[in-house]
């Protein structure tokens, strides 16, 4: 009796939540596996906080976009054993090049022959799915001719674009923290983990606003993060807001089922950045106004002002 009372109530209120909420799913997608160490953990360390703190939260998959150059760099030793760990977790890994170059700045076979090499890698391993991201989003730029080369050679090697539709730069941030260890200065954490929220729940709001706006409905969100220490220590907090603010996590298999975004090749003068965001070019809709949480000068700003602090000024006073 219980059980059908609950299944009743639950189907009330599956009927009487707006549609703009229960549309409202988000996968996580890491690039840049495995990433240079930041300004707190060892990177052995970082995958064992992220693993856990990615259990922790529910999350049942997460998908991570791999460049296999980075093995070879120092920071990059053991880091087919802290791959192998993300897909015993669960997780799926996919490919995103070797050297991670922009295709705008690369001759389209050589672009080719490195995802190639990155994919004799991944080849056969657990957890691999044929997606290819490019690095820095860069689909190529102006160059038209190059743009197609890439569509017409992905899909020749059985492999879909791995795109994205949000975006919070916290790259930019991790890059901040780096610099500020590297000098020595102070980090206020508490304000660092709510410029961390701040900046990734802004930009995950415009591009809501974005898609909407775009194709007049919600499709499930592509979150672009990076391996980064700020995740390691922040994830479980952002899924958290997230699902605060209506989200539900799903998995990157759910969000690249989605029809529409997977058949998207849009044509614009210059091919970068999100999917929605080129799709919106295309139709020729006006974008929301971005927040100024979403711009990295800002971001830099912010963390001048709230997260660094003096020596001689206790923690948590701005």
């Amino acid at each position: 009796m219980r059980r059908l009372l609950a299944a009743f109530w639950l189907a009330i209120l599956a009927l009487t939540t707006p549609a703009a909420a229960q549309d409202k799913r988000i996968a996580l997608t890491f690039d840049d596996v495995p990433r240079q160490a930041g300004a707190f953990f060892t990177p052995d360390e970082r995958t064992q906080r992220l693993i856990a703190a990615l259990r922790e939260a529910g999350v049942e998959q997460a998908a991570f976009f791999v460049t296999t150059g980075r093995l070879d760099n120092p920071d990059g030793a053991g880091g087919e054993a802290r791959i192998a760990a993300y897909v015993a977790a669960g997780h799926v890994i996919a490919n995103h090049s070797h050297d991670h170059t922009r295709l705008s700045q690369t001759e389209a076979d050589a672009y080719l022959a490195d995802i190639d090499r990155a994919g004799a890698w991944l080849a056969g391993r657990p957890g691999y799915r044929p997606w290819f991201r490019f690095p820095y989003l860069d689909e190529g730029g102006r160059d038209l001719a190059r743009r197609d080369a890439l569509r017409e050679g992905l899909a020749a090697r059985g492999l879909r674009n791995g795109y994205v539709t949000a975006d919070g730069s916290d790259w930019h941030l991790e890059q901040l923290t780096i610099d500020a260890k590297r000098d020595g200065r102070q980090m206020d954490m508490k304000a660092l983990r709510k410029l961390y929220l701040q900046s990734q729940m802004s930009g995950i709001a415009y591009h809501e606003a974005l898609a909407r706006r775009t194709l007049g409905r919600l499709p499930p969100q592509v979150m672009l993060l990076h391996e980064t220490d700020l995740a390691a220590l922040f994830i479980a907090d952002l899924i958290a807001e997230l699902r605060k603010d209506g989200w539900t996590i799903i998995t990157a298999d759910e969000a690249y089922a989605d029809a529409e975004l997977a058949a998207a090749t849009p044509i614009v003068p210059h091919t970068s950045g999100t999917l929605t965001g080129m799709m919106a070019w295309e139709r020729d809709i006006q974008p929301p106004l971005a927040p100024l949480w979403m711009g990295t000068e800002m971001m830099s700003w912010l963390f001048e002002r709230r997260v660094l602090t003096e020596a001689t000024e206790p923690a948590g006073t701005k």
